[in-house]
């Protein structure tokens, strides 16, 4: 008698694991022809990206670069300073060590600068040295098939459970384009030299619809310029709101995601106004997304099969599944005054602030979890001295947070993500005051192990035979209906029925139960 099965394909996400590597950035870069000598560095803005990656073995490869754009001060005609900037390209590129890692498993990758620091070798070269943090986190993908239901055998008998598993959905990319207009007011000069322009995305979104993804978030577009004819430098912003609708199959509202951000690419004009003037700037950044989509789904699986009929032989098998215990975001209000040293200029007005923030280290406790991290900052000021118009504070401030999570355990395992979404810097007596708010994201998981009927086969030789006589089996510790159907080769309904119980679990150890023409094997 053939057997026919009924099965179902499970495909579900495990976290192989996460490593972090360091790399070294170290070059030296000549002023170009068109630009004045360095006097002094005011700032370096260093931003890495990462290029390809690719997964070995035991191993992810990265390739990135590195945008670099240098403020610096030079002295002009009447020996005043004024600032200037230039840009520069590094590449780089690194293994990060992960035991078990192998080739099309899926991988992200990030990265961040952990130190870097510029130097004047003369008038007309600079080196940078560094410290660029790669982080790798790597998943294990399990396909397999599962026997759901057994048919062809009419008097089989199955032993169902419920199983909960996170099936991935599905993923999808999307795109946005931020476009923003600004007009410099004329109580500003107009636009000389563009010194810095860039786009850092906040307020990211992502609901899972049915059937599609919304997808929305804020662009943050700011612009330092040095004035037209003029030494003076100014700082001009704006917040466009950016969202799209990304259709995914079969996702609903019920299901969870969890969506990457990233500004890909950015291009600006400086454009005249009605008057003549360079007061218009149209900048347009390219924001891409990534979402994956998990369904946690009840699945009815199969425990145990028999047949009173037929012998049968089962094949199962151990999988260590990754069930998502649960994701919460949190926003930690960062604080702090940066000092004033004695050889340092006085600040007249705070031109910009800007920072970046990572993980130092993260820790799971009861209920949730614990966050440190470091925000970088940096404050650029005007001064009223001639010899330095202009002035850098830098300073690393360390700040701690929690993300609750209820029924976090400690030997569970944790992804933790921080963004900057807001930074400003006032001028406090002799310091320079900053407050930052940081978003903290974190997604609990935990490794489980379950086993999978995935086969069943009819066992060759003779069917179990019968006898009319009737068997008195006194009922033994542990013992199930199940457990002595299977044994008898008869059914827990025929038990039920001969035995007049109508619960399953009324039957105790040292009962008495009478068992239909038992089988002989």
């Amino acid at each position: 008698m053939a057997i026919d099965l009924v099965k179902e394909n499970i495909e579900c996400e495990q976290l192989l694991g996460e490593s972090t590597a360091d790399t070294v950035i170290k070059g030296e870069y000549v002023i170009p022809d068109t630009h004045p000598d360095v006097y002094q560095i005011l700032t370096l803005d260093a931003k890495p990206s990462i290029l390809t990656k690719e997964v070995m073995q035991d191993k992810i490869y990265l390739e990135g670069q590195i945008a670099l754009n240098v403020l610096y001060l030079a002295k002009e005609d009447d020996n005043k300073s004024a600032v200037y900037n230039v840009g520069y390209t590094a590449k780089f590129s690194n293994s990060i060590e992960l035991s078990g890692a192998n080739r099309n498993m899926p991988c992200e990758a990030e990265c961040y600068i952990e130190h870097i620091e510029p130097v004047v070798i003369n008038e007309r070269k600079i080196a940078v040295e560094g410290i660029v943090k790669l982080k790798s986190i790597v998943y294990k993908v399990y396909n397999f098939e599962i026997v759901k239901d057994l048919r062809g055998v009419a008097d089989v008998q199955l032993l169902k459970d419920r199983a909960s598993v996170d099936k991935i959905v599905g993923s999808c990319d999307g795109e946005m384009i931020a476009k923003s207009h600004m007009e410099i007011p004329l109580d500003k000069p107009e636009i000389g030299n563009v010194l810095k322009c860039d786009v850092n995305v906040h307020k990211k979104e992502a609901k899972v619809l049915d059937g599609k993804i919304q997808l929305s978030a804020l662009a943050h577009v700011y612009l330092l310029y040095r004035g037209k004819n003029t030494a003076d430098i100014c700082y001009a912003e704006d917040n466009v709101s950016v969202n799209k609708e990304v259709e995914l199959e079969g996702v609903n509202s019920y299901m969870e995601s969890y969506t990457d951000f990233r500004v890909d690419d950015m291009i600006y004009d400086v454009k005249e106004n009605d008057l003549g003037e360079n007061r218009i700037v149209d900048v347009e950044a390219l924001i891409r997304s990534n979402t994956k989509v998990m369904s946690k789904e009840q699945l009815d699986t199969i425990e145990d099969a028999y047949s009173p009929s037929m012998m049968m032989d089962m094949e199962k098998k151990n999988y260590e599944l990754n069930v998502m215990h649960g994701q919460a975001s949190n926003e930690a209000i960062v604080k702090n005054n940066i000092e004033l040293m004695d050889d340092m200029p006085r600040p007249a007005s705070i031109v910009m602030s800007t920072g970046k923030v990572c993980v130092t280290d993260k820790k799971l406790v009861e209920d949730k979890v614990l966050i440190e991290g470091l925000l970088h900052v940096e404050v650029l000021y005007r001064t009223n001295d001639d010899d330095k118009s202009a002035f850098v504070v830098r300073d690393e401030i360390p700040f701690t947070t929690s993300v609750e999570i209820p029924g976090t355990k400690i030997n569970m395992q944790c992804m933790a993500k921080v963004d900057l979404e807001n930074i400003e810097a006032n001028i406090e007596a002799n310091t320079i005051g900053v407050k930052a708010i940081v978003s903290v994201y974190c997604r609990v998981n935990y490794l489980t192990n379950k086993e999978f009927l995935v086969n069943v086969y009819s066992k060759e030789g003779e069917k179990p035979a019968k006898k009319a006589s009737i068997t008195i089996y006194v009922v033994q510790s542990g013992d199930t209906l199940w457990k002595i159907a299977k044994r008898y080769h008869t059914t827990v309904d025929a038990l039920l029925k001969i035995n007049e119980i109508d619960n399953l679990d009324d039957v105790k150890a040292g009962e008495k139960l009478i068992i239909p023409g038992r089988a002989i094997v």
